[in-house]
């Protein structure tokens, strides 16, 4: 293991456990482990839904409310 790396390791044990895991599936990811699994909340649960429905309805957004909104976050 690399000095960087465990110098990352031990600033991730000093962190709260939801946090740690949000790191463990960063590193899984970035090596190629694709069985990784992560557990939505109630309301990011709902919000998908709500996704899927809108886009069953065909609810997108128009290409210029997406320029407006790139325009205020200067993206």
């Amino acid at each position: 293991m690399t000095k960087l790396l465990d110098q990352a390791l031990e600033v991730a044990r000093s962190l709260p456990a939801e946090l740690q895991d949000d790191i463990a599936r960063v590193v899984l990811q970035l090596t190629g482990d694709d069985n990784v699994v992560v557990e939505l909340s109630d309301d990011e649960r709902a919000a998908v839904e709500r996704s899927k429905a809108a886009a069953k309805r065909g609810a997108f957004a128009s290409d210029e409310g997406v320029r407006m909104l790139w325009t205020k976050y200067d993206l």
